[in-house]
């Protein structure tokens, strides 16, 4: 089956500046969903900090969204909580506060479970469901004194169903929405919501190297019969980031083209 991205249904469309005036952090934005999200948020008039863990790649993509006045690029390792606070501080101090909080940056380490090593489960979880508790902690912290703030938390429908091959990721991604809900329980009353997104296929370096064989039966499962792009998960965010999502919170958006519905 051809990779080729179908003409139908395809996302996009001009910029309408809903996030004028916004100041968000995009973690794992160096590439793939991460760099998208960014990119979508400054076409609406936001401005943005990446956090990834290479520094040269992260500056390359935040001087391709327009450099200082627009997108800056810092170094974090999400598994570390006092980098997650300076990537939040960085912010503050680039651009004065931070309204938005997407929790993007993953990793897999796939293996059957009598093949997976207790190191591949725990980097998994480390960089999941760990790099989003700080990333929620660090931005709620900065919010909570705003009374004002969206977090937007990554998991993935193998968070919903469970897949093969992916007994770490499939927990991490579960774990990301029972957190996300609890959190958002804590602090919706200071005007912070925390929602999530479950991607299905993405069309991302990543997927694509998957065997043809694995691809095509993945496809087969996608009522809409294609792969999702990356700039559909951004306008999913660009939503929760939003007011048009204003009395949403503890939610998960499923973005599959119905694929486990």
């Amino acid at each position: 089956m051809s990779r080729l991205r179908s003409t139908n249904g395809e996302s996009g469309g001009g910029a309408s500046n809903l996030l004028a005036g916004k100041v968000a952090v995009v973690t794992g934005a160096a590439q793939g969903i991460g760099f998208a999200v960014a990119a979508r948020f400054v076409a609406e008039g936001a401005r943005v900090v990446l956090g990834d863990l290479d520094a040269a790649k992260v500056a390359d993509a935040a001087a391709a969204l327009g450099g200082d006045e627009a997108a800056r690029g810092v170094a974090c390792d999400v598994t570390s909580g006092d980098d997650v606070r300076r990537l939040i501080d960085s912010a503050v101090d680039a651009f004065g506060t931070v309204d938005v909080m997407v929790n993007n940056a993953g990793i897999t380490r796939d293996a059957t479970m009598r093949k997976m090593s207790e190191d591949q489960f725990d980097q998994v979880i480390d960089v999941h469901l760990k790099g989003v508790w700080h990333g929620t902690r660090a931005a709620a912290a900065h919010m909570r004194e705003r009374k004002t703030g969206s977090i937007i938390n990554l998991s993935s429908i193998s968070g919903k169903v469970g897949l093969a091959g992916q007994t770490n990721y499939s927990a991490a991604k579960a774990g990301i929405v029972g957190l996300s809900k609890a959190a958002a329980k804590e602090v919706a009353y200071l005007g912070v919501r925390i929602n999530c997104i479950q991607p299905g296929l993405i069309r991302t370096a990543m997927t694509e190297a998957m065997p043809e064989r694995i691809w095509d039966q993945k496809m087969s499962e996608i009522p809409m019969g294609r792969a999702g792009e990356p700039d559909e998960i951004a306008g999913v965010a660009t939503f929760l980031a939003s007011d048009l999502s204003s009395y949403m919170t503890g939610t998960v958006l499923e973005v599959t083209g119905g694929r486990y519905m």
